[in-house]
């Protein structure tokens, strides 16, 4: 899975949010992904990683994204 994909998924789900994907390794399906969003504001750390977890669900579950790094922020 192309890193822009990611980038549509999680634009889509975090559309006032700042979103940034990096393919670690170069062979799509290992990713950093750091989102900051409004939508993460007076959520604890392990809530704003399910959301994203759930946006990229469909990746996640047939196996395209092998593994996900995530850092997450709010705006707060």
């Amino acid at each position: 899975m192309a890193a822009n994909v990611i980038q549509v998924l999680l634009d889509q789900a975090f559309p006032e949010g700042e979103v940034a994907v990096e393919d670690r390794t170069g062979g799509g399906d290992h990713f950093q992904v750091t989102i900051t969003s409004p939508a993460f504001n007076g959520l604890p750390l392990i809530q704003q990683h399910k959301l994203v977890n759930a946006a990229l669900a469909a990746p996640l579950a047939d196996g395209t994204i092998h593994e996900l790094r995530i850092r997450t922020k709010g705006t707060a």
